[in-house]
């Protein structure tokens, strides 16, 4: 990419914040804007006008990302607002009117024409402006895949399907042609996001589409077969436990990808899951989780949960821990419920208050903690590949194939001092902490 700035050229600055399907947006945004020779200010200062791109999941995030626009306003003046908060462009406006326009999540389109009408686009852009594989936010050796849009749910306390409206799954032959060129351009892993990705396909009837001459249904089985065939890290994300993620494992255990599995269960008891209108049996989970890892040992699960749902007694939050003692899942989240405005959760009954909510929050991943933990013990003496993220004079910070970047644990290598930021290098783990793994060099290697 050419790095040198056209003094010349109209400058936009962009704020991104929420999860990585924000920032998937952000990426084509960027990629669109770059393309027609727009540079991208590092600050608000000499930035012509700025572009939010907000959050708005639950009230922490809204707060958040009002703030960002206040910010971004108080800051520059001239301010376009985008993302999952942009759906409620009246929440948006009554707080600041000012803005130059707001629009919803994944709407490259309308961010770009608004664009255009408050900072008209360069007459001559050059060719390269942009690199093949676009704009990215994340570090040259990874990056997110966004195989759809929107979700065919409606959990009560999830507002999402309004904002994003339901499932739309991209054409297989283009999550391929853009997955291709990211390896091409040096990506070493890429990490499948969507809403639902298990569900990849079910809005087109898992059409047949084609790559590399071959017919190749859209589907999560084919699509995962396809990237296999790429030779670098795929990892999976947001999969719910549909019977169809166990045609997956095998492709785990053939090292075609990654063994791991990012499940947000949010749940155990059954009356709370029907409530949260989740799929409700804990038990048919925890077999499959049990067969799962009888066919792929070395699968890390991850998962999510929520405590103090609305009418969550004490023994609904106890099945909880026991699903979870049963379950012995590799890594866990959880969130004290937060009502979310537009949420069907909110007009249900027996509310939890909210400090019982949050202690049962930390009573869980106390509880979680020692299963973590001792998971990671267990890998102590054995020999793995993990890619480098990080270097420096006192190390290097690396990944498992079970570590997400982000929001999982590191393999810290104190003789990694010499490596690369994107390397796959063999170790051996000498021991671990509560989160993270250490280990030494054994070779260096291939993905």
């Amino acid at each position: 990419m050419n790095t040198q700035i056209n003094q010349d050229a109209p400058r936009v600055g962009f704020v991104s914040l929420g999860c990585p399907k924000a920032s998937s947006d952000a990426e084509h945004i960027l990629t669109r804007l770059r393309s027609e020779g727009y540079e991208i200010s590092p600050s608000y200062d000499e930035a012509d006008l700025v572009v939010v791109n907000t959050c708005g999941f639950i009230d922490a995030a809204v707060e958040e990302s009002l703030e960002a626009i206040g910010e971004a306003l108080a800051e520059n003046g001239k301010v376009i607002v985008t993302g999952c908060l942009g759906a409620r462009d009246d929440v948006v406006l009554a707080a600041h009117p000012q803005v130059l326009a707001v629009t919803g999540p994944h709407a490259t389109e309308e961010v770009m024409q608004a664009v255009h009408k408050h900072l008209p686009k360069p007459h001559h852009p050059f060719i390269d402006l942009l690199p093949p594989q676009g704009v990215r936010l994340t570090p040259p050796h990874y990056a997110y895949l966004k195989i759809s849009e929107g979700c065919n749910h409606r959990c009560t306390f999830c507002i999402i399907p309004s904002l994003r409206g339901d499932l739309v799954s991209r054409p297989i032959h283009e999550v391929m042609r853009e997955a291709e060129t990211l390896a091409a351009a040096g990506v070493k892993e890429l990490l499948v996001i969507s809403q639902d990705t298990s569900a990849y396909g079910v809005d087109v009837k898992y059409r047949t589409g084609f790559w590399g001459g071959k017919p190749v249904r859209t589907r999560l089985l084919d699509l995962a077969r396809a990237l296999g065939e790429l030779g670098i890290w795929i990892r999976m994300h947001y999969v719910y436990p549909y019977p169809s993620v166990d045609e997956l494992i095998p492709l785990m255990a053939e090292g075609k990808i990654l063994p791991y599995l990012d499940v947000p269960f949010q749940h155990a008891s059954p009356r709370i899951l029907k409530a949260m209108k989740r799929p409700a049996n804990a038990e048919n989970v925890l077999e499959r989780v049990r067969k799962w890892r009888s066919i792929c040992p070395e699968l890390t699960i991850r998962s999510t949960f929520i405590t103090g749902f609305p009418g969550e007694t004490e023994d609904d939050f106890e099945q909880l821990l026991q699903f979870l003692d049963e379950a012995q899942l590799d890594r866990v989240g959880a969130f004290a419920y937060s009502p979310v405005e537009g949420a069907a959760a909110n007009e249900l009954p027996a509310a939890v208050p909210a400090e019982v909510r949050e202690e049962r929050r930390m009573r869980l991943m106390s509880f979680q903690e020692d299963i973590s933990t001792q998971r990671l013990e267990a890998r102590i003496g054995s020999e793995m590949t993990v890619l480098v993220d990080e270097v420096d004079e006192d190390g290097a910070l690396a990944r498992s194939p079970g570590d997400a970047p982000e929001i999982d644990g590191l393999v810290i290598i104190p003789d990694g001092e010499d490596l690369e930021v994107g390397d796959f290098v063999r170790v051996r783990i000498t021991d671990c902490d509560i989160h993270d793994l250490y280990a030494e060099r054994v070779e260096q290697g291939g993905a």
